[in-house]
């Protein structure tokens, strides 16, 4: 059986992928990747290997300072023809405008896409790329998040945040002289992404322990040495070091790859980032400008990790938890999730109703899971979540934000988000155990 913790990163794209003991198979869609000093040297190589001969070449006025113009002088210089298209500045989202956007200025002619960017322009390439039905190539200008490996896309539909599963870049360029020169506020957003993933295993662990979803120890694994070495160079980030940078795009890189050995997001995302997503949604409602999903999530990730602290030490109570489900008012939940969730809401409570999110039987079948393997749940958590002081202090010393007041959310904001996470949809996550236990509207918000 495979020991991904002790392969390199090229053995862990090989296309025949892995069987596995956890009784799935294990495959990536990237097939090639460098990450390091001149890994820019590998473009036209790349694109030969991927059968691409002319390149739809897409970036965004910052993008193209950072690569996109060296990109296409290298294209140039070689003879090889291709399209630039720079987004315009202050360009949308990465919503159904975006997408449409980019497709409207394709040439018919292309025959692959080669996006310049990092979160944004690499989600858009994706679903892009996924529709044209074409090779996709990224060029990465920062650490700053890690989708540079996966399929999915964290996109804005309707007004909801939601994960697409579609193309996977099949070519990944991450030069560390072009990603150390990336602004601090990204280098630190990708550091955020990272410390999301103790967070994300201990909550997919207790989601296998509870509700029986699919759990894979070795890509559990991978993520863990991953987090290791990325905490172990992060102090160093704040000095642009090289090998600082590339430890933290390889782990950003491993995320990806784990998302799609593990054929979901798990591995990389659990309550920290629907803090996250919901913060995005109510700023794009209030027309103000989002932060940066990384920068988001390590806020999310203390929040969560300041939860267990407070979690883990409670005895939960079966009266309490009763007493809840039975009381529910259904008209008082949804002009909740109304609230919270403005235009969206509709769209989020047909989805909620159709899962029977609310369901009283499946409740009381977690419930008593729950209750009897607490010890374990306890176990779990205390395995997988540092200190909150250990992840706060390390953050801190990188000038990070550190609370939701510092990115423009007040309490009321952080509240919603917390009671709003399992609304956007059916995953099981620590706003899922807290709404079990009875304790997601009374205790839950105090530890925030």
């Amino acid at each position: 059986m495979p020991d991904f913790t002790g392969m390199a990163l090229q053995e862990l794209l090989r296309p025949e992928g892995f069987d596995c003991a956890c009784g799935r198979h294990h495959q990536a869609g990237l097939r090639h990747a460098r990450i390091g000093k001149g890994a820019l040297e590998a473009l036209n190589g790349y694109l030969r290997a991927l059968h691409i001969t002319r390149p739809f070449v897409f970036c965004d006025e910052n993008t193209h300072l950072a690569a996109g113009a060296r990109v296409a002088k290298i294209l140039q210089a070689s003879g090889i023809p291709h399209t630039l298209y720079i987004l315009p500045s202050g360009h949308p989202e990465p919503d159904e405008m975006a997408c449409g956007g980019l497709l409207m200025a394709v040439d018919p002619r292309c025959d692959g896409v080669l996006a310049v960017g990092s979160g944004v322009i690499n989600d858009t390439g994706k679903v892009l790329a996924h529709a044209l039905r074409l090779p996709l190539m990224c060029v990465a200008t920062a650490p700053s998040m890690d989708g540079y490996a996966s399929d999915s896309s964290s996109m804005v539909r309707r007004g909801v945040k939601v994960s697409l599963y579609n193309a996977c870049p099949q070519a990944l360029i991450a030069d560390t002289d072009i990603l150390a020169n990336a602004p601090m506020r990204l280098l630190q957003a990708g550091l955020g992404d990272m410390l999301a993933k103790y967070c994300s295993i201990c909550e997919w662990r207790i989601a296998n322990l509870v509700i029986g979803e699919y759990y894979c120890e070795d890509i559990a694994a991978l993520m863990r040495q991953a987090l290791k070495r990325v905490r172990a160079a992060a102090p160093r980030l704040k000095e642009r070091d090289a090998v600082a940078v590339e430890e933290i795009t390889q782990g950003l890189v491993l995320s990806g790859i784990a998302m799609a050995f593990a054929g979901v997001s798990r591995p990389a995302s659990g309550l920290e980032h629907y803090f996250s997503h919901i913060w995005e949604m109510m700023a794009l409602s209030r027309g103000l400008p989002v932060e940066l999903h990384g920068i988001q999530v390590g806020i999310g990730t203390l929040l969560t990790i300041n939860i267990w602290g407070k979690l883990k030490h409670q005895i939960p109570s079966r009266k309490t938890a009763q007493a809840f489900i039975d009381g529910l008012d259904e008209a008082a939940w949804e002009d909740r999730v109304r609230r919270v969730f403005g235009q969206a809401a509709e769209t989020i409570l047909k989805t909620a109703r159709a899962e029977g999110r609310n369901d009283k039987a499946a409740h009381a079948k977690r419930l008593q899971v729950s209750l009897g393997e607490w010890p374990q749940i306890q176990k779990i958590a205390q395995e997988e979540l540092p200190a909150y002081q250990e992840v706060r202090g390390l953050m801190e010393s990188l000038q990070m934000p550190l609370a939701p007041g510092d990115i423009g959310f007040t309490r009321e904001d952080t509240v919603d988000a917390l009671m709003g996470a399992r609304e956007i949809r059916d995953k099981y996550l620590t706003s899922s155990l807290l709404w079990d236990l009875g304790l997601l509207y009374t205790k839950a918000p105090e530890w925030l």
